[in-house]
């Protein structure tokens, strides 16, 4: 490889890897100053240089392929390491924080009552919790690591590994107040479902329950649609119908009494819940540390 050819294939992994970042060529250009197209065109030079394909197209959508998955890791990870270090050379840099970011639900019901236990593990490490709803795909901020529900999009960010989680519809105890044991699958359409509705749908809502359940999906439903899980769980709480509730985010407030199972059908998903790696190069024991206590916690 000459050096210019070299040089050229270098400027161009940089627009390849806010790209595979968003799973965008639009939002790349934006961050990087560019036009769609000089995104398009460069990362189409960098795939005929590798004889790979690093995206597919499909209906004015770009997707990572898994070639493309694999060289945006490592590429982020570079670009991050050469950051970090300029970032420490010129003094500019905010060494030992470590940078979690999880969604809001999971942030607020199922990791804030356990990050003492943390810090009292780990007093030496300077934790930044970062809560979004967004998948990881559209983070704005490098982040060190990242708990998000499978299936959504998580651009070339690397999966370490994933956690098991159960689905059961739940609903404030006052809204069944004549029916002290749980209802069967059957009588759940007799009441207004809340729903958790985003685009795309990369969230598991009624409709699947219906159809894990072995049910078609009745044609009468009563459905009530928010645009965050919070605020499902807090509508359920009102009394303003029956949710699905994943078992880690709700088990506290079942706890507490606020919500009870409102159905004997559950869904187990062997692997709901996903712990990924970011860009960021954080020193790595800080990161190590932290990923052992998210796998012990999710066991």
């Amino acid at each position: 490889m000459s050096e210019t050819h070299g040089q050229a294939q270098l400027a161009r992994l940089r627009p390849f890897e806010a790209a595979a970042r968003y799973e965008s060529f639009t939002r790349a250009a934006e961050e990087l100053g560019l036009t769609q197209t000089a995104v398009s065109r460069q990362i189409s030079q960098l795939e005929a240089e590798l004889g790979v394909s690093l995206f597919e197209r499909r209906n004015r959508a770009v997707f990572l392929t898994e070639e493309g998955r694999r060289l945006g890791a490592v590429v982020a990870e570079a670009l991050a390491s050469i950051d970090a270090e300029i970032a420490a050379i010129t003094g500019t840099g905010a060494p030992g924080t470590v940078i979690l970011r999880c969604q809001l639900c999971e942030a607020f019901y199922w990791l804030m009552p356990r990050l003492s236990r943390f810090h009292a593990r780990n007093p030496d490490i300077q934790l930044q919790l970062v809560s979004a709803l967004e998948p990881l795909t559209q983070a704005r901020e490098p982040f060190d690591v990242a708990l998000q529900t499978t299936g959504r999009a998580a651009g070339s960010a690397r999966l370490l590994f994933t956690a098991s989680d159960e689905i059961f519809p739940v609903c404030a105890p006052s809204l069944l107040a004549n029916d002290p044991g749980p209802l069967p699958p059957d009588k759940i359409r007799e009441f207004p479902l809340l729903s958790h509705r985003v685009l795309p749908q990369d969230w598991f809502d009624w409709p699947d329950w219906f159809a894990a359940s072995g049910m078609s999906r009745p044609q009468d439903l009563r459905v009530i649609a928010f645009d965050s899980y919070p605020l499902v769980l807090q509508a359920a709480i009102a009394g303003q119908g029956i949710a699905l509730g994943w078992k880690r985010t709700v088990e506290g407030l079942i706890d507490e009494g606020k919500l009870r199972p409102a159905c004997t059908e559950t869904i187990r998903r062997p692997g709901e819940i996903s712990v990924f790696r970011g860009p960021r190069r954080t020193p790595s024991a800080a990161v190590d540390r932290l990923i052992a206590w998210l796998r012990t916690e999710l066991e």
